[in-house]
This record gives structure tokens, C-alpha cells and sequence, in this order.
């Protein structure tokens, strides 16, 4: 229960704690948000259940990517959420499939029951009630205008010198100034060049590891963080 100064009015109290009741819902809202884009990058990594041995019954005959990274959103939808349409319209992750750039702002509730239809096809086991909900919300409220961030060769657009400020404050300790000091993961300047993957896991992290998400933040020190990334060596 919440408590006030005397002087602080009823009304005035009651306002207050609906902006903090509304604040903290926001909060949880973003939290679900970023823990939907980790499982659309690799679901099995975020919520630690068995990877997939076989291909998606969706994916494509004799794709490059299966067994498990078939099963993985991104791997069909693309990091841009455009699918066919976007990054993923040539080269070796083409699938032909749409994106889901269709579904946002589109019933949570809606977008967590065609994950289990036929086309989709998880179930429990793969994807609990929790992480179906956390993921549509992803779908339907996370996506956001990515394309303000990106341009035509998806290259992120920001400034790189604040991007450093905040890399070197936020980022460094655990990747280290050069993007080299996760000794399991590529050099982040290796992988820097896919503005749209950048952008994703700046803003919700990386699956399974406690990188803080950047969602909450303006989106834009996103960019400017990614930015960065291209210079960092390689």
C-alpha cells in the first residue's frame, strides 16, 4: 500500500500512484518486449529447452539452415522482420517466406495461438504459455520503425562517436573496448556490418546471456552503439 506526505491531496495521491502504477506496467511491458525479440533470435537458447534435431516442417527443401536454425524466427523472417521482402530476399538465408511486419500491432493473444498452428508448429514443450506471450508481444509492440535506423544497404545510421560513449560505459566490460573479449562469441566488428542484427540485439539482448536489453532507452543510442560497432576492429 502506498503512503503520501499529509499535505499531498486524495486526488493528488490517487494520481500519483496511478502514474506509478501505469510506470511500473510500462516497465514489465518493455521487459516482455525484449524477452520476446531474445526468443525470436533463438528460443532454445532463452528459455534453455532441448534444440531441434530436425527441420522446421515450414522451412525450405535442402535449405542451407536447418535443424535447429530452422527453427529459429529470425532465420525465416530475417532480422529486418521483412522476410522475402527485405535482407532475406537473396542469398543464402532466402526462404520465400513473409515477414512479420504484417502482425504488428495486431492481438497478442491472437499472434500467440498461430504459434502453434500447423505453419508454426510449436509446442509446449519448445515454447511454454510465458514464452508464446512474451514472443507475440514481441511481434505485435516490439518490432518498432526499424527502418528509420537503417539505410537501403542495412547499414545503421547514427552517430558513432556518442555511440562509443556509450558503448565504452554500458558495453566494454563484458565485450571489452574492442569488441574481442567474449573469447565464444565473433569480434563484434566481424559481425557489425548487419545493421538490422545490431539493432535487434542492442535492443533485447543477446538469448540466454544477461546483456542488458537497451530497449527502454531512446532507440537512436541504439543506432549510435551500432554505429560504433563497424569501427571496432575486426
Amino acid at each position: 500500500m502506498l503512503s503520501f506526505p499529509r499535505f499531498v491531496t486524495a486526488a493528488a495521491a490517487a494520481t500519483l500512484a496511478s502514474l506509478i502504477s501505469v510506470s511500473a506496467l510500462a516497465a514489465e511491458t518493455e521487459s516482455s518486449i525484449a524477452r520476446g525479440g531474445r526468443l525470436y533470435d533463438k528460443y532454445f537458447a532463452e528459455n534453455k529447452t532441448a534444440k531441434p534435431t530436425t527441420d522446421h516442417p515450414s522451412y525450405i527443401k535442402d535449405g542451407k539452415y536447418g535443424k535447429d536454425n530452422s527453427w529459429r524466427c529470425k532465420e525465416c523472417h530475417g532480422w529486418d522482420y521483412k522476410g522475402k521482402d527485405g535482407a532475406y530476399a537473396k542469398g543464402g538465408h532466402m526462404t520465400g517466406i513473409k515477414g512479420i511486419n504484417g502482425a504488428a500491432g495486431k492481438d497478442v493473444a491472437a499472434i500467440a495461438a498461430q504459434l502453434r498452428d500447423k505453419v508454426h508448429a510449436y509446442t509446449e514443450a519448445q515454447l511454454s504459455a510465458k514464452d508464446a506471450e512474451d514472443l507475440a508481444m514481441f511481434v505485435s509492440k516490439g518490432q518498432g520503425n526499424l527502418a528509420k535506423y537503417l539505410d537501403a544497404a542495412n547499414k545503421s545510421k547514427g552517430d558513432g562517436a556518442k555511440g562509443e560513449a556509450y558503448y565504452n560505459t554500458i558495453c566494454a566490460g563484458c565485450h571489452g573496448v574492442d569488441g574481442k573479449k567474449v573469447k565464444d562469441g565473433p569480434a563484434l566488428g566481424s559481425v557489425a556490418d548487419n545493421g538490422a542484427e545490431m539493432m535487434h540485439k542492442i535492443l533485447n539482448g543477446h538469448p540466454g546471456e544477461s546483456m542488458p536489453a537497451l530497449r527502454a532507452l531512446d532507440h537512436q543510442v541504439s543506432a549510435d552503439v551500432a554505429v560504433h560497432l563497424t569501427k571496432l576492429p575486426k
